[in-house]
């Protein structure tokens, strides 16, 4: 059984959601840009994954709840020997779609997390736009108020 774990599928995700974003921002920046001054902020969403201890501890809540759906499983495996081939994809099934659905849940918390912490500091800043400037895919090169270590704080 080939699972992606979590850290990954939410890497994925961040990485596309944040290039469509980027994209988007950087149109509506365009016509923005003509009305008057435009206030940019630049998150490093990898770093907050890292340092921000109520993203580790969701990160981490996690990877227990999927490695405990993984163990359930391999326990009725090994309670069941004769297990049919039929019942074994059932049951290969059924821990998929928990995985999944945990992976769902805690995506949707992280978001949820990091979105209010960003969403308080965009007012107190009275930041127009914010762009992810994480290393490994920046939509911004160069420019804008770094907000990371604030959300970082905001995430104690």
């Amino acid at each position: 059984m080939s699972v992606i774990s979590y850290n990954e599928r939410t890497n994925l995700q961040m990485n596309y959601f944040s290039k469509a974003a980027a994209a988007g921002l950087l149109i509506a920046s365009v016509f923005v840009a003509g009305c008057g001054q435009v206030h940019i902020g630049t998150l490093d969403r990898a770093r907050v994954q890292e340092e921000a201890p109520a993203i580790k501890a969701v990160v981490a809540e996690a990877n227990e709840k999927l490695m405990e759906a993984q163990s359930e499983a391999q326990a009725k495996f090994e309670s069941n020997p004769a297990m049919t081939t039929e019942e074994a994809q059932q049951l290969q099934m059924e821990t998929q779609r928990k995985m999944a659905g945990l992976n769902q849940m805690y995506s949707v918390q992280l978001e949820q997390k990091l979105n209010v912490a960003v969403q308080d500091i965009v007012k107190e800043k009275k930041l127009d736009i914010v762009m992810d400037s994480s290393k490994t895919y920046p939509s911004v090169l160069m420019g804008g108020a770094d907000i990371t270590d604030e959300v970082i704080g905001k995430l104690q």
